[in-house]
């Protein structure tokens, strides 16, 4: 997930006074998120309802397969969080097997697989709302993660790496993950496969534009950003000028696609229910297990909690373009994903509490504990 606007500026570390709450540590801009996309979604279904016509003046113009009002809000959220990833900083991490290899496992082997599972054995007889948490199992976190990382006290230039890395990865191989986990798996299963209409090539054409693009220009405006002006002036003071785009994209997407999903949601909120119940269990699973893992491996404190954000979240901006683009806006798949951003940040915000009291119990003697960690309880 990626919408945070400009709590955390990467020069240098927030909160370093750990007595100060977690949620008094983010701007009331990003406390509020929750707010902001609940009121999203009424906006959005007040839209569906009162402007007849909505659907096709949305489909007139359409940017790989997305119409562009919708298009223009998934390149606006996906680029100043891009624009946040220190690209310089890759090779201090590749070289820490320890903490690479266990983080590609964790999030292109086993956090697909686990979203598989858990879409398999909790929504059974709903096929589009599956299809559509597969996907975001695929999509994975490459940008909001920073912001739980740096409230944890995680190690932030290990997570920025691992963050360039899962966004270059996701573009190879998102494609062929999703034909294996949709069609070829099922069948090995003999479950039913996703619908004849489903394209590899459309998944493809999605993560090159809704990811390709913002990455692109994200890297560029790094780039040029500290060789013109310097680091200082770049995180200082463009990052935190760009940041709050995020998450007016975010809420603008939001509105263009309840609109469009107004009857389905308010003609079955069961359904949203049972779309949050496997999101819940995989944050809680993933988490835990990464965090776990990182203990076995004893790379210290800031390293485990890096690992295990890194593995939780997911990149829910690009799993709403994707399936935007092979099913359409007015899909079950699409919707899948719109619910994923309300349950995900108060989930991962209770998260941060728990690594910090995980700090506190787990981890005595280890340098990089927070010195003191009163936030926690």
């Amino acid at each position: 997930m990626l919408f945070m606007s400009d709590t955390v500026a990467e020069g240098s570390r927030p909160g370093t006074d750990l007595e100060t709450p977690v949620l008094a540590r983010l701007s009331a801009l990003d406390r509020l998120l929750p707010v902001w996309i609940i009121a999203a979604m009424a906006v959005g279904l007040l839209l569906g309802r009162l402007v007849p016509g909505l659907d096709s003046g949305l489909s007139a113009v359409e940017v790989g397969h997305v119409s562009l009002p919708i298009a223009i809000g998934l390149l606006l959220m996906m680029y100043p969080v891009l624009a946040k990833v220190r690209y310089s900083e890759l090779g201090r991490v590749t070289g820490d097997r320890r903490l690479l290899i266990p983080s590609l496992l964790l999030n292109w082997l086993i956090g697909p697989a686990l979203m598989f599972a858990l879409a398999w054995l909790l929504l059974p007889d709903l096929p589009e709302y599956r299809t559509g948490l597969i996907i975001v199992g695929l999509a994975r976190c490459i940008a909001m993660v920073l912001i739980w990382n740096d409230l944890s006290r995680g190690d932030r230039e290990a997570a920025a790496v691992l963050v360039a890395i899962n966004s270059v990865f996701q573009i190879v191989a998102f494609g062929a993950l999703g034909w294996f986990y949709l069609q070829v798996l099922p069948r090995w299963l003999g479950l039913s496969t996703t619908s004849a209409h489903f394209s590899v090539r459309a998944i493809v054409l999605s993560v090159l534009v809704f990811l390709g693009i913002p990455l692109v220009a994200g890297y560029l405006t790094r780039t040029f950003g500290e060789r013109t002006r310097g680091r200082a002036w770049y995180e200082g003071r463009l990052l935190p000028t760009i940041g709050p785009i995020a998450l007016y994209g975010l809420l603008f997407t939001i509105v263009m696609l309840f609109a469009l999903q107004g009857e389905a949601i308010t003609s079955r909120p069961l359904d949203v229910v049972r779309i949050a119940l496997p999101l819940l269990a995989y944050f809680f699973l993933m988490f835990g297990g990464s965090f776990l893992l990182g203990m076995r491996l004893h790379v210290g404190y800031a390293k485990t909690a890096t690992l295990a954000f890194t593995a939780a979240g997911n990149n829910f901006e690009l799993a709403i373009a994707v399936a935007i683009g092979t099913f359409g806006v007015t899909s079950g798949q699409a919707l899948a994903g719109v619910v994923g951003p309300l349950i995900e940040v108060p989930v991962l915000v209770a998260l941060v509490y728990v690594a910090l009291w995980a700090a506190r119990r787990f981890f005595s003697g280890d340098p990089t504990v927070p010195d003191t960690v009163g936030s926690a309880r």
